[in-house]
């Protein structure tokens, strides 16, 4: 196939690819197709998609309405600046995900990334306490296990044993790391870390229910509500990272509606298009956004990303909630999360597996002792699924479009693989 040998072969010693040594790495795996659960392989092969393209591709690829609307879109605007000037796609977008957010979750920010979509929820909340005269407000407070992106801002907000800190020491904000407050004892020490430093805390921030990068650690609806309840008490501003959460992954539209949370500001992405384009969002209260309203140009919120409410993403984020509205997608979680039970649960009578969990369409196998990720990425391609372990978990977050057939391919996949390991140990 020459034409393959042209891009892949003549390309690949052009790329540098993402938390890869590429001294040591393996050849990547080439694309050429996607349909529905599936990824087609240069090779023939077909991969059982099991993490949606970092869990992005809630209704599967090549949805023929998102295509649609793109295609619609960019016969008439692809794109055009978003400072001066607006468009459809990107108002009616606003106006939906206010719409479908809970309480006044109300002013949209637009970005083209999570990892930005946080910066500029930090950059909200550390103005918000300047614009009111309190600029001593500036810290945040994160959690162990936390993951909120890859720039310097948002390092600085990642567990320091499984983020990036060691290798950018003194170099990132100095912010307050806490541990998730799920008995009394966490609770106490959590609302005195508060108290302690109120004065100086601008805002806490929490992936809820679910800390994805760091592990897909889980924790339940009290632990949040009491998080929400001890910052509005102690009046710090509550960021609930909803980039991997939102849009139906942990089985309700958003994670915080569960525990009946409205935070201060909500940051939205990976899903937020169908995994089509990308696109982000933060989206403030009204008294957020308030607190930037002054005869003051300096009181404006100062950023502006060039590709800011891109109308091709808009139009795919318009179409992707669509399909929430018009397919039964929170019912097809549902029924994801009662199976990743059944068929990941074995896997704790298997030597090496420290824990199974599972939340909405997401199904994480904690592994103890040695672990070769490469050899479990290679065994699982070589099954026939696309399965992408990272540090110490083996997890499946698939479409929501999936076929009990296919998510039972997978979690046999699963079973197969660490019962391989299980006899190594």
């Amino acid at each position: 196939m020459p034409e393959i040998r042209d891009w892949l072969t003549e390309g690949l010693p052009h790329i540098w690819l993402p938390y890869t040594q590429m001294a040591t790495a393996a050849t990547p795996l080439a694309v050429v197709a996607t349909q529905g659960t599936r990824i087609r392989l240069a090779d023939g092969r077909e991969l059982i998609d099991g993490i949606s393209s970092w869990w992005t591709a809630c209704h599967g690829y090549n949805h023929p309405h998102i295509r649609a609307a793109v295609e619609r879109q960019f016969a008439t605007l692809p794109h055009v600046m978003f400072a001066g000037l607006v468009h459809e796609p990107a108002l009616r977008l606003a106006q939906r995900l206010a719409a479908l957010l809970p309480g006044d979750l109300e002013r949209v920010f637009f970005t083209e990334s999570g990892s930005v979509a946080v910066e500029v929820a930090l950059k909200m909340a550390i103005q918000y306490w300047r614009n009111q005269g309190r600029p001593e407000k500036k810290r945040i407070v994160y959690f162990r296990h936390a993951y909120h992106g890859d720039t310097f801002a948002t390092m600085a907000l990642c567990d320091p044993e499984e983020g990036m800190h060691a290798l950018f020491a003194g170099t990132m904000p100095d912010q307050l790391m806490a541990e998730l407050p799920t008995d009394e004892s966490m609770r106490r020490a959590f609302d005195l870390l508060l108290e302690t430093h109120a004065d100086r805390l601008a805002a806490v921030i929490i992936e809820p229910l679910v800390q994805g990068a760091g592990g897909m650690q889980m924790h339940d609806a009290q632990t949040l509500a009491f998080v929400a309840e001890a910052c509005a008490r102690h009046k710090v501003l509550l960021i609930a990272d909803e980039i991997m959460t939102g849009f139906g992954r942990t089985g309700h539209m958003f994670a915080c509606e569960e525990a009946n949370v409205v935070p201060d500001i909500i940051c939205l992405s990976k899903a937020l298009t169908g995994g089509t384009l990308p696109l982000a969002a933060t989206v403030a209260r009204r008294h957020v956004f308030e607190a930037f309203l002054s005869n003051d140009p300096s009181a404006a919120l100062m950023h502006g990303p060039t590709y800011m409410a891109n109308a091709l993403a808009c139009a795919a984020a318009n179409a992707s909630l669509d399909l929430f509205e018009s397919e039964p997608r929170l019912a097809q979680v549902a029924a994801i999360e009662a199976q990743l039970q059944a068929e990941l649960t074995p896997c704790t009578e298997l030597a090496g597996v420290a824990d199974v969990r599972v939340k909405g369409a997401i199904g994480a196998v904690e592994l103890s002792g040695r672990i070769d990720l490469d050899r479990l990425r290679r065994r699982f391609a070589e099954l026939g699924v696309w399965v992408r372990p990272f540090g110490k978990v083996v997890y499946l977050m698939p479409p929501f479009i999936i076929t009990a057939e296919d998510l039972a391919t997978l979690t046999a996949a699963v079973r197969r693989v660490l019962t391989e390991r299980a006899r190594q140990l």
